[in-house]
């Protein structure tokens, strides 16, 4: 009987317990649904962290793996980062001769991560979120963690796109809270202005384009709470963390489903060095890893 590849998610790095607590519960709904499929989960980037990457993998080799799909559990690629996950992979199996593994793309704004956007959305706004009145004053500013890669703050662009497309808001506009313009002050006054015809007070969501809380989710707060006191006019609502929500889980699964099979959209290029499945088309990087998954590997 042939074992499936474990899956390993890597998460880009956090020092705060309250993330790492995020994706230990993500590891765990994954768990869960899929009993057949040894999951664990780590952060790669930074030092320090309290879940590192490599705990994750010794813990899978422990349990038996010798394959692993890796999923990056990114929304855009991270840009230049001190330790890059292919780094990171490279030293975990060091310790492991003839562990063999393969990534697949990041989550990017997937369907399902748009819909708990907007399940957040609706949450920060409370009762009468979804009558089309209440939705046409309602501005949206998406807000991502910033990178000195310019593709990687492209895609909390087309993240905004894909949000503002037949949902009903009067508009949907980006800021980053560090390294990328504009920032968040700059973002929210672009609001303002697109509002400025609406009927009644402007009404702004500060949505953030992160999984997961943290310092950088704190300083979005922080931020945002600055701005809405100086403009007592407008009315800013600050919404949640998407979380280690169902649908995440299951972009994950889907993901990892793909990379097993050898999918040419996700299989066989850099780890985090793409933005989506659909932008693999364009990428002819060779594998980081020789070591092929089987794709016999009992899936159904």
């Amino acid at each position: 009987m042939t074992t499936s590849p474990a899956l390993l998610i890597a998460g880009h790095g956090t020092r705060d317990e309250g993330g790492a607590e995020a994706l230990r519960a993500l590891v765990r709904v994954l768990g869960e649904r899929h009993p057949d499929v040894p999951v664990a989960g780590g952060f790669f980037g930074v030092p320090s962290s309290p879940l590192p990457l490599g705990d994750a993998v010794d813990g899978l080799v422990e349990r038996g793996a010798t394959r692993l799909a890796v999923i990056p559990l990114l929304l855009a690629p991270t840009g230049p980062v001190p330790e890059a996950l292919p780094a990171a992979l490279e030293r975990a199996a060091e310790r492991h001769p003839g562990l063999g593994y393969a990534c697949g793309a990041e989550l990017g704004p997937h369907p399902k991560v748009l819909d708990v956007l907007e399940r957040r959305l609706d949450e920060a706004l409370g009762s009468g979120a979804r009558r089309p009145e209440d939705r046409a004053r309602t501005t949206v500013l998406l807000v991502g963690r910033g990178a000195a890669d310019p593709y990687a703050n492209a895609e909390v662009a087309r993240a905004a796109r894909l949000l503002w497309e037949g949902r009903g808001f009067a508009g949907v506009e980006t800021a980053f809270v560090s390294q990328a313009a504009p920032d968040v002050p700059t973002g929210l006054d672009r609001c303002l202005a697109l509002a400025a015809g609406a009927r009644g007070p402007a009404r702004i969501v500060v949505l953030p384009y992160f999984l997961f809380p943290g310092d950088l989710l704190e300083r979005l707060h922080m931020q945002a709470e600055g701005w809405a006191a100086a403009h007592p006019g407008a009315e800013v609502f600050g919404a949640e963390a998407i979380g280690p929500a169902a649908e995440v889980a299951a972009v994950v699964m889907e993901r990892y489903r793909a990379t097993v099979a050898g999918d040419p959209l996700l299989s066989g290029a850099p780890c985090g060095d793409r933005a989506a499945a659909e932008d693999a088309r364009e990428t002819d990087g060779a594998p980081r890893r020789s070591t092929p998954l089987s794709t016999d590997n009992g899936e159904r």
